[in-house]
Parts: C-alpha cells; structure tokens; sequence
C-alpha cells in the first residue's frame, strides 16, 4: 500500500472515531473529553490527511526509509497519546500511572514525526541549485 493511503485512510477512520466522540459529548451533554476530540481531529484527521496529501502530490517524497519511519512515529505516537489523555481527563485512578507515561511517550513520538515530516518536505520542495525559485 503507498503510503499516502495508509494516511488517508488512518485519518479517515480517525475523524470517524472524533466525530462518534463529538456526537457522544454532545448528546450527553458532558464536555469532559473536549480536548481528546480536539486532538483527535487535529492530529489524526486534519495531520494525516495533510500527511496523505503531501505523498500523494509528491510520490517522490515518500521514497526511502525516512518517510515510513515518520508514518510509524505519527501512528503510534497518535495512538498512545490519545488513549493516555483520555485517561488523564477522566482521571480513571487505576490508570493514572501508565497515562502519565503515555503523555510523555505519546507526544513526543508525534512532535518527532512532526520534525521527519518538515525535513521530508523542506527535502523534496528544495529549488535545485542555480534555478529560480
């Protein structure tokens, strides 16, 4: 699979899941998880899809073993991350030592990705030398 579907599909199964979050809070009228859904919309749906884009515009750009390391540092670091603040804002005490260092692992696996992603891009837009930009 290339890897500009494994993003854009992840993040379409990704704002299914913010959505559903959304819906549930809504109806419910309890707001708790406001920042999980927040950060599931904008790090899984609206980061994946800009992810997807990006390889699917530029194929050449996700050649190599660089950009599959920042699909696995995005994915797993979005799928600790979330799961672990969840724990936080509800405060399930039984939880609370295993989130604490998933709030630690989670993100920083995602601001790493993050950081492959612009080298990746900023790689593949350079202006060869001597052409105008």
């Amino acid at each position: 699979m290339r890897l500009s579907n494994a993003f854009l599909r992840l993040a379409v199964v990704f704002i299914v899941i913010g959505v559903s979050l959304g819906y549930y809070m809504g109806s419910t009228q309890n707001f708790t998880a406001s920042a999980v859904h927040a950060h599931i919309n904008l790090l899984g749906w609206v980061s994946m899809f800009l992810y997807g884009l990006f390889y699917r515009a530029v194929p050449s750009a996700a050649d190599g073993r660089l950009p599959k390391v920042h699909f696995w540092f995005a994915v797993i670091g979005f799928l600790i991350f979330m799961p672990a603040l969840l724990v936080e804002v509800l405060q399930i005490k039984a939880a609370l030592p295993v989130a604490q260092i998933g709030l630690i692992v989670g993100p920083t696996l995602v601001v790493i990705g993050m950081f492959l992603f612009a080298f990746i891009v900023f790689g593949a837009t350079r202006t060869p030398k001597g052409a105008l930009a």
